[in-house]
């Protein structure tokens, strides 16, 4: 199950994300989301966690708890709907 980890502190690095998760299970990726220009954390991440139900109980245990002075929000991502490539041109 793919989950949105949101509200990280700046100074979060993925590798407490993944050992808070680990706790819970077997965590797949963990992909904070980095500015691109200042190379810092816009304050959310990606975590993909194979079993389901070790995500859930992941989700229901972690959801609102403390990492780096600031409560997560974690819920599952979801995944939208791929846009066509080429858009109708009305001029």
């Amino acid at each position: 199950m793919n989950m949105h980890v949101g509200n990280l502190a700046p100074n979060v690095t993925e590798e407490e994300i993944r050992a808070a998760f680990a706790q819970f299970g077997e965590v797949a990726s963990v992909k904070i989301i980095m500015d691109h220009f200042s190379k810092q954390s816009k304050g959310y991440a990606f975590l993909e966690m194979p079993s389901n139900s070790e995500a859930d109980v992941a989700i229901k245990a972690l959801n609102k708890t403390m990492l780096g002075g600031k409560p997560l929000a974690i819920s599952q991502a979801v995944v939208s709907k791929k846009r066509d490539k080429k858009r109708p041109r009305n001029y």
